[in-house]
């Protein structure tokens, strides 16, 4: 157990200032993603409100996915884009705990709704004359509603184990924001006893939604090859092929930032920052670059009446 000495008032975010020769390349090629990923959530999010044809589930939960990064980045972006630029990289007590509040909340909340993705193709693929019944946009967004109440309640605990007790000293946090491992070590009280527990709440949620989506395309996986005919296969496939990428690559990057080993400041930085910037990046550019509805959507925004086959 740590000495309880000087109770820590705020805490200086030591980010990429270990790097100081490339922060500038680090800052334009950050800013230039952010601003990419803004513009294709907010695309999703404007073409899904403006085209009535876009108003069911499958898309509706595709707009809430792009609301929920768009404040995810935010949460974490805005900031680091800051502190590359200045050289006063303080953070107060109460800043640092709602950042990690939102960052664990909106990365839990994602989880939760790409596993509804999941299940809203499960159902249209294994019940189609069903699933009218069965997925309302009604229940779409009951299911948003608990994919955000769960996302929040799980970093509520997370947050509060945290930050119930004191910090010594030294309050700099080898990281680009409040990341709970950097934290942790900052903790008057049993970091390590700590650690485990906040470990162990986001292993399992991760590994809980995952295992939830991979039963899920088992399950159309066996209802698909029993599709006689390889053009009704290709099409079911077709409607899964983009979720399943983002949750290949969601998870994958989740996964070292998680599961690996606790490393040095330094690689701490440079594995999160797929999981921070890389992975908000690619979603909207994954889900709308081979879709036919939303290149249709987007043609009608602009006044063309050409269909895109």
């Amino acid at each position: 157990m740590k000495t309880n000495q000087t109770v820590l008032m705020e805490f200086i975010l030591v980010g990429f200032s270990l790097y100081p020769q490339v922060q500038t390349f680090f800052f334009v090629i950050f800013f230039g993603l952010y601003l990419l990923t803004l513009t294709g959530n907010l695309a999703i999010m404007g073409l899904t409100w403006a085209d009535r044809y876009l108003h069911i589930p499958m898309y509706l939960f595709l707009s809430a996915l792009s609301f929920s990064e768009t404040c995810y980045t935010a949460a974490i972006i805005p900031r680091m884009l800051t502190d590359l630029l200045t050289r006063s990289r303080r953070i107060s007590f109460a800043g640092c705990g709602l950042q990690m509040l939102f960052f664990l909340g909106l990365g839990g909340t994602n989880c939760i709704i790409l596993t509804l993705m999941g299940y809203d193709r499960f159902l249209a693929i294994c019940n189609p004359l069903r699933y009218p019944l069965l997925m309302t946009n009604v229940v779409c967004g009951r299911l948003v509603a608990f994919a955000w109440v769960g996302g929040f309640l799980i970093s509520l605990v997370e947050t509060t184990l945290i930050f119930q007790g004191s910090f010594c000293g030294p309050n700099h946090i080898q990281h680009f924001f409040c990341h709970m491992r950097a934290l942790v070590k900052l903790s008057c009280v049993d970091s390590d006893r700590t650690a485990i527990v906040v470990t162990v709440i986001s292993v399992s949620g991760l590994l809980g939604t995952f295992l939830l989506i991979i039963l899920t395309y088992v399950f159309i996986l066996s209802t698909v090859l029993r599709i006689p005919s390889t053009e009704g296969k290709q099409k079911a496939f077709s409607t899964c092929a983009s979720h399943l990428t983002v949750v290949l690559i969601h998870f994958g990057f989740a996964s070292i930032v998680y599961l690996k080993p606790e490393a040095s400041g330094g690689e701490d930085i440079f594995t999160a920052i797929p999981y921070t910037v890389i992975t908000p990046f690619l979603s909207p550019l994954i889900f709308s670059l081979r879709n036919k509805d939303m290149k249709n959507a987007l043609r009608k925004v602009l006044g063309k009446s050409d269909w895109v086959p």
